[in-house]
This record gives C-alpha cells, sequence and structure tokens, in this order.
C-alpha cells in the first residue's frame, strides 16, 4: 500500500502545484481546521474559486485512475508519503503537525482568508485517498499472485504507462466473512497440489504461486521471535499464516469453555407468556350471535313447567342447606388410628405388634367333618418337612370340651412369639422400591441356548420296581436297566422294545456299558457279584470278537491271587444267556466305573473298610486295592476321561489322586451332608456334586477347591448328576420327580467363567414312597436325556 500511494503522490502533481502556496495550511487544516467550519466572511471567494474547483477535481480523478493503473510500481525516493492505512496516515499527519507548529502558526497569519476554501478542498481531498486506498487495498488481496515481469521491470526502471479511465465496480470483490474465493480450486484434497510450484488458480485463472517453505529451524525461530505465533493458522488454499484476530480468539475460547459463541445471546433472557390463563375481555369472533339464541326452548319450557307442578304437589323437595361444620369444635384421639397421625405430630405414633392370625373351623373341639383329614392326609403330613406342612397340627374332635387335652407346642409357640415381640424393631424404616426384576441377574433366554430336551418322547414298560440305575451303549442305539425286581433288561432306544430280559439272583444296583466301541460288553452289579454281560445286540463281528477276546486270555504260572475278589468263567448254560466273567466280592458293591478305553474299571464296596475301593484290569483278569488306608465312607468313584486322574468321593469330600505319582492331587470342599453322585467334564476341569441335602455344587478345577456355583433347584434328595459328551448340557434328578435339564457352557478363556442357566423342568415320573428319579443318563450324540424312577418307568425326553 505504500507504492499505491507513492504513485499516488507521483500522479498527483498538477494538483500540487495549484496548492503548493497552501500546503502548510493544509497539513494544519487535517488537524486543527473542523471538517464543516465555513466563515461566512469568505462566501464570495468560494464563489470566485469554483471553476478552479471544478478543474482540480478533474485533476485528481485523472490522478486516481492513473494511480490504479499503476498500483504496483514502487519508488524508492518518497519516503515522507503515507502508507496504505488511514492510521499510519493519522501518524504521519499528527508528526508532521507536531514538527511545524511554528510553520502553522505563520500560515494562519499570512492567508487567513483562504482557510474556508481549503478546508473543503482539503475534505475532499482526503475523501478520495481514502477511497483510493480502500479499492487498492482490497485489489492487491485479490490478486496478489498478478505481478509479472513486465510489472517488475516496470517498477526497476519507473516508467510510467499510461492506462485508460477504470471504473471501480463494488460487485467485482466478494466482501464476505463466510467464504475465501481467491483461490478458485474448489473442494479438492490440497495434496494434489504437493508436486506443483503453484497451489491453485486465481478468479482470472492464473496461477497462484506456492510461497516458499520453511525448514524445521526457521520455523522454530518463528515460532520464538513472533508474539502472535500461538494465534496464527496456516490456509491451506492460499499457502499464507493468517494471524486470528481478538474477537476469533474469543470466539474459539468461548466454544472450548462450553459457552455460546455469541457474545450477544442471552440463555436466561425472560420468559415471554404469550397465552394468558385470565379470562379475555373482547370475544374471539366478532360475528353476531344467532336469533334462536334469545329465543327460549319449548323442551325446557316443558321441564320447568313439570318440576314447578312436582314442587307445588310436595313430590319434589328442594335440598336443605348444609350447616357449616366448621363451627363446631373439632377434637382428635390421638391413640385410636395411626392415620391421624399427619393432624398431630407433636407425639411419636405407636408401633403396633405384629397380629396373629385368628383361630378357624378346623382348630375348633369339634369341627366340621370335611375338616377331618384322612389317614391317607394324615400320613403325608408326618412324612411332610415341618416347613413344608399346611398346618402345625392334625385337626381332632371331641364329645365335650372336658375332653380337650392340653396343647402340646403351647409352650414353644408362646415362646417363639415373645421372640418375635422381643426381636422386631420397633422403629420406622422407609421401604426401599426396589423392582424384584432388578434383583435377578441377566440371564439368555433359554431359546437362544437349543438344543436341549424339552418332550417326553418314549416310555419303556416292563420292570415290576424301581429302576434304579440305567446305561446307553456308545453307539446310542441300546439302553440297558437294573431294576429291584431282580432283572436286568436291554432295550432298542428307538422303537421302545425290549430286546432281551436276564434274571439275576438279587437287586441290582449297577449297570454300566463299556466305552470301548470296539467291545460289546456290559458290567452288571449284583449283591456281592460283578458279571460281565455279552448282551450280543448291534454288529455281529463286535459280539464275535468280544468273546474272542475274553477266551484269548491265558491264566500265567504265578498267579497272585487277592482275598478281596475271585474271578470266575461263567457256565455253559450261563453263556447261553449271555454271562461271560464273574467277579465276586467279599462284600457287597454299590458302583461300576469304566476307564475312557474300556481295560480297567472300578468298583465301590461301601462296608470295604480300607478296601471301599477296588480297579479291576479285564485283560490280565486282576485286582488291586489303591489305597491302603480309608479316608471316609465313598459313595461314588469316576476316572478322568483324558489323563491319569481318580475321583473318588466320600461322605463329605471329593479327592482327587493322581494315578501315575501315586498321591493326592486335591481335595474339593463341597460343605455337603451327604454326596450321591459325581460327574466329570468331557473336558475334564470341571466337576458336578450332588449331595441328598438338595444341593448341586460345580466345581472349577482350575479355580479353586471350593464350588463355582451352587444350586438349589430341587426341594428333595438329588439321586444323581450327570454331564453330556458334546453338548453344553448337564441335568440333575431327584426325589421330587423332576429332571432339571441346565446349559453348562465352559469356555477355553481361563479368564472367562463357565455359563449356567437352567432351561428345562422335565415332568413324568411319579413319586413312589418318597423316591423320585433315582437315575438319569444322556445320550452319547443327540441332545436326549433318560430317566428312570421308583414308579418302574424308564422315559426318554428329546
Amino acid at each position: 500500500m505504500a507504492d499505491t500511494s507513492t504513485s499516488l503522490k507521483r500522479k498527483s502533481n498538477p494538483f500540487e502545484k495549484e496548492i503548493k502556496i497552501t500546503e502548510k495550511e493544509e497539513e494544519d487544516l487535517f488537524v486543527d481546521a473542523p471538517l464543516d467550519d465555513d466563515d461566512d466572511d469568505d462566501d464570495d471567494v468560494d464563489l470566485e474559486g469554483d471553476s478552479e474547483d471544478e478543474e482540480l477535481e478533474e485533476e485528481m480523478t485523472d490522478s486516481e485512475e492513473s494511480a490504479l493503473s499503476d498500483e504496483e510500481s514502487d519508488d524508492d525516493d518518497d519516503h515522507d508519503d503515507s502508507g496504505g492505512d488511514d492510521d499510519d496516515n493519522d501518524v504521519e499527519e499528527k508528526e508532521h503537525f507536531d514538527g511545524d507548529d511554528e510553520q502553522d502558526d505563520e500560515a494562519e497569519n499570512t492567508k487567513p482568508k483562504s482557510k474556508g476554501k481549503l478546508t473543503r478542498l482539503t475534505q475532499q481531498l482526503r475523501q478520495r485517498r481514502s477511497h483510493l486506498q480502500t479499492s487498492t487495498k482490497l485489489d492487491n488481496e485479490t490478486a496478489p499472485s498478478q505481478l509479472t515481469s513486465t510489472d517488475d521491470n516496470a517498477v526497476k526502471t519507473g516508467a510510467e504507462t499510461p492506462t485508460a479511465s477504470k471504473v471501480v465496480d463494488e460487485y467485482e470483490f466478494d466482501s464476505s466473512d463466510e467464504e475465501d474465493i481467491r483461490n478458485t480450486v474448489g473442494n479438492i484434497p490440497m495434496e494434489w497440489y504437493d508436486d506443483y510450484p503453484h497451489i491453485g488458480y486465481d478468479v482470472k485463472g492464473q496461477k497462484i504461486l506456492r510461497p516458499p517453505k520453511r525448514d524445521e529451524l526457521e520455523e522454530f525461530l518463528e515460532k520464538m521471535d513472533n508474539p502472535d505465533y500461538w494465534r496464527t493458522v496456516h490456509d491451506k488454499m492460499t499457502g499464507r499464516d493468517i494471524v486470528l484476530p481478538d474477537e476469533d480468539v474469543a470466539l474459539i475460547q468461548r466454544i472450548q469453555d462450553g459457552r455460546y459463541p455469541e457474545t450477544t445471546f442471552d440463555p436466561y433472557e425472560p420468559w415471554v407468556d404469550f397465552f394468558t390463563h385470565e379470562k379475555m375481555i373482547h370475544p374471539v369472533t366478532r360475528r353476531p350471535e344467532h336469533k334462536r339464541s334469545f329465543i327460549p326452548s319449548l323442551l325446557e319450557k316443558d321441564k320447568v313447567s313439570k318440576m314447578l307442578h312436582s314442587i307445588r304437589m310436595g313430590w319434589l323437595k328442594p335440598r336443605k342447606e348444609k350447616k357449616d361444620a366448621d363451627d363446631r369444635p373439632k377434637f382428635y384421639d390421638i391413640w385410636s388410628n395411626e392415620a391421624l397421625v399427619e393432624l398431630t405430630k407433636r407425639h411419636h405414633s405407636h408401633i403396633a405388634a405384629p397380629k396373629e392370625k385368628l383361630p378357624g373351623h378346623e382348630e375348633s373341639y369339634r369341627p366340621p367333618p370335611e375338616y377331618l383329614p384322612t389317614e391317607e392326609e394324615i400320613k403325608e403330613w408326618k412324612e411332610a418337612h415341618p416347613e413344608d406342612r399346611k398346618m402345625d397340627f392334625i385337626p381332632l374332635t371331641f364329645d365335650c370340651f372336658r375332653k380337650v387335652p392340653a396343647y402340646r407346642d403351647y409352650v414353644r409357640e408362646r415362646f417363639e412369639r415373645c421372640l418375635d415381640l422381643y426381636l422386631c424393631p420397633r422403629q420406622r424404616k422407609m421401604r426401599v422400591q426396589v423392582q424384584p426384576e432388578d434383583l435377578l441377574p441377566t440371564l439368555p433366554k433359554p431359546k437362544d441356548l437349543q438344543p436341549f430336551p424339552t418332550t417326553q418322547a418314549v416310555v419303556y414298560l416292563g420292570h415290576q420296581s424301581y429302576v434304579r440305575t440305567i446305561s446307553v451303549d456308545p453307539t446310542g442305539q441300546w439302553l440297558v436297566s437294573g431294576s429291584d425286581d431282580k432283572t436286568v433288561r436291554f432295550w432298542e432306544v428307538s422303537s421302545g422294545r425290549c430286546m432281551k430280559k436276564l434274571d439275576v439272583d438279587g437287586t441290582v444296583k449297577c449297570v454300566a456299558w463299556c466305552p470301548n466301541t470296539a467291545v460289546c460288553l456290559v458290567a452288571i452289579s449284583v449283591e456281592e457279584k460283578v458279571h460281565l454281560i455279552n448282551p450280543g445286540l448291534g454288529d455281529k463281528l463286535i459280539v464275535s470278537d468280544t468273546d474272542r477276546l475274553l477266551e484269548s486270555y491265558e491264566e500265567p504260572e504265578e498267579v497272585k491271587k487277592s482275598s478281596l475278589v475271585e474271578w470266575t468263567e461263567a457256565s455253559e448254560e450261563a453263556k447261553e444267556k449271555g454271562f461271560r466273567l464273574c467277579l465276586k466280592h467279599f462284600k457287597p458293591t454299590k458302583q461300576i466305573a469304566w476307564h475312557g478305553k474300556g481295560d480297567y474299571f472300578g468298583t465301590v464296596v461301601p462296608d470295604g473298610g480300607h478296601s471301599s475301593v477296588l480297579i479291576h484290569q479285564l485283560s490280565k483278569r486282576r485286582s488291586q486295592t489303591p489305597f491302603k488306608k480309608s479316608k471316609g465312607l465313598v459313595q461314588a468313584i469316576s476316572f478322568h476321561p483324558s489323563r491319569p486322574y481318580f475321583f473318588v468321593a466320600t461322605q463329605r469330600f471329593v479327592r482327587v489322586y493322581n494315578l501315575l505319582k501315586q498321591e493326592l492331587s486335591k481335595k474339593l470342599l463341597t460343605n455337603a451332608k451327604w454326596i450321591s453322585s459325581i460327574a466329570i467334564h468331557p473336558g475334564g476341569d470341571n466337576v458336578l456334586v450332588s449331595s441328598y441335602d438338595c444341593r448341586l455344587s460345580w466345581f472349577d478345577m482350575d479355580l479353586s477347591v471350593k464350588p463355582y456355583k451352587t444350586l438349589r433347584h430341587h426341594r428333595q434328595a438329588i439321586r444323581q448328576v450327570c454331564y453330556h459328551r458334546r453338548y453344553p448340557l448337564f441335568a440333575s434328578s431327584g426325589d421330587d420327580g423332576l429332571v432339571i435339564v441346565c446349559h453348562g457352557q465352559v469356555y477355553n478363556d481361563l479368564l472367562q467363567n463357565a455359563q449356567i442357566v437352567p432351561v428345562k423342568i422335565l415332568r413324568g415320573h411319579e413319586v413312589t414312597n418318597s423316591l423320585g428319579v433315582l437315575a438319569c443318563e444322556f445320550h452319547p450324540s443327540q441332545p436326549w436325556l433318560f430317566s428312570s424312577g421308583a414308579d418302574g418307568t424308564i422315559r426318554l425326553f428329546t
């Protein structure tokens, strides 16, 4: 802008010659002379100089146009002229004024009469010069890259190029603050111009050259030296650094602080109630009312005449006005009801003791016949648990009142009543509003956890007494069951037919099918004997190979015979029925557990003392006692599915033994009173333990020796638990006649615990002599469940 003002100063030489005499007065008038000050005495002088003013205006217009054409020329000799900003002009004018006070005084004394004319000319000069500077500055900002080599030569030589008259168009430039249109490349990534020396094009289509890049050292020096570096923003469109003004910085700070960007916006301005609740004086409409609104209705006239006639005849009596009850004095009984506490809050309200249940007809000494129980109800009442009984006594009838004996539970009930009164809190507490649904854990829906057994498909009928044990062959095609009717039955799973029936000498405690698919063998526990049976079902090759395997045994010369177990082969008659081997124990056996490979199996002798657990090897026909000393009354045993571990469940604990190291590995604390059965997860890291006190404990072997989860779904004793080999399912059966199926997902991630969700309750068995479902087992491949109960039936749920 300094160049522009210099060219302006140089081109206006004719105008300067006219007012060279009054130059000092002009500078003085820039500061002191008021713009509107015209003396009345100089009117004649002004009239005479009108023609001169017009000539001066024309010359000044020509000088402005020539300055616009040569806006880029530079003159180094003119240092006294003002720059491009009005502020700089004011400063320089003030300096000239301060330095030439004496000359200004002399000029005022010598030229007093030309003051009004000079004031007007000076005002016109300042207005046109400020307009010229503004337009030149705007044009320089709009086209910063229009400097060509010709212009540079013109600046160096100082040559003046005459141009045609140019009128500044105010619509040529966009002065809006919303967008910057100096670079017209559009909304594209500026990285596309990284390989070019220019960064875009201006409105006239000429290239905008890229400014020189600064290295990191220059950038650091600029950051240290420039005090406005923190508010400088780089514009990728023009390649320039823009210094944000104080208004923009304050706007950004208000946005960062979460305030409103506009300082003029008031979020707390008073609310204007446009709709009032007061009754309006003027009607909503100016439509006049209809004529019929002034004519009385004939129906209303008829009604009024009838009511008037009924009042005269005494049929209709008018209502009496109620007297105000406030005139009477009010009295409050503070002991009568707690509902009136709000009226008198001066005292603490009495909290009544919990009321007892009033006696009914069943407590009478001569109750009605329908209240007297039958013999079956009396027997059921005696066998039921005290908490499950509906009444604490049995209603009785007497001939007269004097024959009624003393109530035997009187002292106990009076003592419990005194405990209730003594221990009951005597203060009011605010009840916490808690929804019952919020207390339950969020479990997945059972539909998302399918498949699992839901419906009863087949019922296997044939046994006459309790069916205590069942077992499924590894192929899932055959089922074997043992009952208290001294029979063993083999069933076809799909049809429910009884394929074979074997009579034995006593109650069948346990049956177990060999898990090896290459062998067709079933172990049966009957009193002191364990029979190994080849049922002859399934593939004939497997049946013949099983017999050939058993017959190929050669007895060694030196045989260490055990005094606890005696191995004998079955007779010819027994072999025709299917019996192959017999192991006679020293005392009755309870359970049989096969090893996963099918060569070893263990038996439990409950009354065996230190020899309660025996392990037998089928290929060598030998038996051994793994423990020298018994740790308790053994209830169940099981082999680990894949590792050399052996699980022994006593009355309250489950011990895990390492068969290779022959030492105790872990001892699981079940917190149960009497363990009934155990089951090992196919993965081998989780154990299920059931007990007769309605507990079902899930143990995570890697987590702790204490139960990970304890389930109490059954109301009566739990008889057996089992895992599914393929699906994440486990089931439990109890004396309440229910089989509960649960989803038990075990994850490979050690940081994620197992997911246990009950999914289905299977009903169908009848409770007989307080015994319900005695055994349950899953199908080896399908999500099916077999169960046997005290009602003599076996049921398949699919």
